[in-house]
């Protein structure tokens, strides 16, 4: 499965480029993207210690998906699935440091900027930095503000940030050492997230925060940086956890509150009614910097964390809000995947989608209405070893390893993958092992077994 080229693209829909302003009725879309958050990590996924009020208010009036899934198990692979409807089977990008996507991969945004939408991205992106073929501001974006690269993007402090193609002095970091900066940049995204909102009330838009949230400050060398995630503790100062717990929660609170900011900034102009608005994280909790995944129970009932192929390292929160169309308070249980975002913007823009992909649009389970059958979904993961797994139904196959047999779990009743049934199922495992061969084409790790 291949991308068509962006110029076959365009040629495709005729010159879109040049077509009329979007019908109002499109409507806008928000993907709120945080970074390493676990299924258990929001209070509406059953986290008892950290606060996360807006998010829960978010699932209360809208739609918890509780068989969520990201694109990988760490984060530029995850994302390339997020942003080309690709599993890493197909995808450009299977393992993080494996390059930008390149001018062929089609992305969500480049559909959208097609049907009309103004596009905007403010964070974290991790498919390429300036001068490649993957920077923002050429894969359809109209306006980036964030990092220069996925390492980066781990300063909360940063003394600069791309603003466009512009490189930007942040005042109040630039010149002062760590423990002295006084800006905390996921605050500016915040801020111009707003802006973008306020500014575009009369054309359809594509807004993509990406916050590190709450990843660790730990992809420069450091291990931790003495408290310097976040401007501060509150509201856990007093509580008798370590220092790096109480940052931990505090950076998730400081997050949701930033997402109550633009949900209350919808509801005041009246753009709710037409915003979709969605809520994830790019994979599972991470065990770096100091933070132990177990202190907060961050994959909840499920086994992993980040770089795992178990649940808790791809099952993920997924929440959907979009007061007067989703059902208020549901609980959504079909499994859907980062790969079905780009069919389901598609269809809501009213756009075709000229390639082929692995994803489905989502859009019925949106409206509370059953999604087609499919026959699996699909993850393999190259970091450490090749590893791959497989969800069909209610079964999840693993393997842990290039030449590992294929542990077998029944999601139904073992959400936690404690038992594996592989010996009492030997047809299940073959047809797993069938799909993890037959799923995917040789790619950037066409040199690993598998």
């Amino acid at each position: 499965m291949v991308a068509m080229r962006r110029r076959d693209f365009v040629a495709a829909l005729g010159g879109a480029a040049a077509a009329p302003a979007a019908a109002p009725t499109k409507p806008n879309m928000i993907f709120i993207l945080a970074d390493d958050l676990g299924y258990g990590d929001l209070g509406c996924y059953g986290q008892k210690q950290i606060a996360t009020p807006n998010l829960d208010r978010m699932a209360a009036e809208g739609m918890k998906f509780s068989d969520a899934y990201a694109g990988s198990t760490v984060c530029a692979p995850s994302r390339c699935c997020l942003m080309t409807g690709l599993h890493t089977g197909h995808a450009k990008v299977r393992t993080n440091g494996a390059g930008p996507i390149g001018p062929g991969d089609l992305t969500v945004t480049e559909i959208l900027k097609s049907a009309g939408y103004r596009t905007a991205l403010y964070g974290k992106w991790s498919l390429g930095g300036i001068y490649t073929s993957g920077y923002p501001l050429d894969k359809g974006f109209d306006e980036w503000f964030g990092y220069f690269s996925q390492s980066h993007a781990h300063e909360y402090y940063p003394e600069i940030l791309l603003d466009g193609r512009r490189e930007v002095l942040i005042r109040g970091n630039f010149g002062e050492p760590t423990h002295k900066r006084s800006v905390y940049v996921h605050d500016l995204f915040t801020e111009r997230a707003l802006k973008f909102i306020e500014q575009n009330s009369r054309n359809p838009y594509f807004l993509h925060l990406c916050y590190t949230i709450p990843h660790a400050n730990n992809e420069l060398g450091r291990s931790t940086d003495n408290g310097m995630q976040v401007p501060s503790d509150a509201p856990y100062t007093n509580k008798d956890w370590p220092q790096t717990e109480k940052n931990f929660a505090a950076m998730i609170t400081r997050m949701d509150a930033g997402v109550g900011r633009i949900l209350a900034a919808l509801k005041k102009s009246g753009q709710d009614k037409n915003t979709l608005v969605i809520f994830s994280s790019d994979n599972g909790p991470h065990r770096e910097g100091g933070h132990n995944p177990e202190f907060f129970r961050s994959s909840g009932p499920l086994r992993g964390i980040k770089r795992d192929l178990y649940e808790g390292g791809i099952r993920v929160p997924f929440l959907a809000w979009w007061p007067g169309r989703i059902p208020p308070g549901s609980t959504n249980s079909q499994p859907v995947a980062f790969w079905d975002f780009l069919a389901t913007a598609a269809e809501l823009a009213g756009a075709r989608v000229p390639v082929p992909t692995d994803g489905i649009s989502i859009v019925p389970a949106l409206m509370g209405r059953p999604l087609p059958e499919r026959e699996f979904l699909y993850w393999e993961f190259h970091e450490r070893r090749f590893t791959r797994a497989v969800r069909t139904g209610r079964w999840k196959g693993v393997m842990p390893g290039p030449d590992a047999k294929i542990e077998l779990y029944d999601l139904q009743t073992d959400i936690a993958e404690s038992r594996n049934v592989a010996d009492a199922h030997p047809s299940l495992v073959d047809k797993m092992a069938h799909i993890m061969k037959t799923a995917r084409t040789p790619g950037p790790e066409a040199g690993k077994k598998g």
